[in-house]
């Protein structure tokens, strides 16, 4: 890669898709600096899973909040940055997944995309976005796997539709570069050769 340049990536994914492992993995290959998405300090979360309807547009409004400062905090950088989730699948994946399945009122959800609309024209987006592809059996696996107690009643209905919801997130995305990668026979926490096989991937794609 370019010496001296800086590189913006975000990795994007379903639940349990491996997108913090893989930025925490990528953040070291290259020296960068990793952004995290809040999960254990959010205040929402665990009332969300309890209560979809209840809770949705507050912690919809949570993570936009959080995700346009980290965003903000990576364009003002002069470091190369690696980000898990990106401020586009909020609304495009999440927030709209729970206004077409009737846990968010049409009110909040045109509010909740009015106010994203006006935040992202103020941001420049992803160099590249590195999308990890996996199938509903291997995301309910890995999410039953890591453990989190609020996690463990997510609905299957709930998983397929956030798949769909990110196939379509996907075809249409023009922002910039998409790395597809199809995660559900590789393991790049655990075996070198897959993991290289993405960073040459990346590295093709930046360069």
């Amino acid at each position: 890669m370019k010496n001296g340049k800086k590189y913006f990536i975000s990795v994007a994914g379903n639940i349990g898709s491996g997108k913090s492992s893989l930025t925490r993995m990528i953040a070291k290959e290259f020296g960068w600096v990793p952004y995290f998405e809040s999960v254990q300090d959010n205040p929402y979360l665990s009332d969300f899973y309890d209560d979809m309807k209840r809770w949705s547009f507050q912690l919809q409004v949570y993570f936009l909040s959080h995700r346009f400062n980290t965003h903000k905090k990576i364009i003002e950088s002069k470091k190369s940055v690696i980000q898990d989730r990106s401020i586009y699948e909020d609304v495009e994946i999440f927030a709209r997944n729970l206004y077409l399945m009737g846990r968010m009122e049409k009110r909040d959800y045109n509010n909740y995309r009015a106010l994203f609309n006006e935040m992202v024209s103020y941001l420049k987006p992803p160099d590249l976005v590195v999308y990890l592809k996996a199938d509903v059996k291997t995301l309910l696996r890995q999410i039953q796997l890591r453990g989190r107690d609020f996690e463990q009643s997510i609905e299957k209905k709930y998983i397929i539709r956030l798949n769909r919801s990110y196939k379509n997130w996907i075809s249409r995305y023009k922002l910039g570069r998409v790395l597809e990668i199809e995660s559900d026979n590789i393991d790049f926490v655990k075996n070198k050769d897959h993991f290289k096989q993405i960073i040459a991937s990346i590295k093709k794609n930046l360069n």
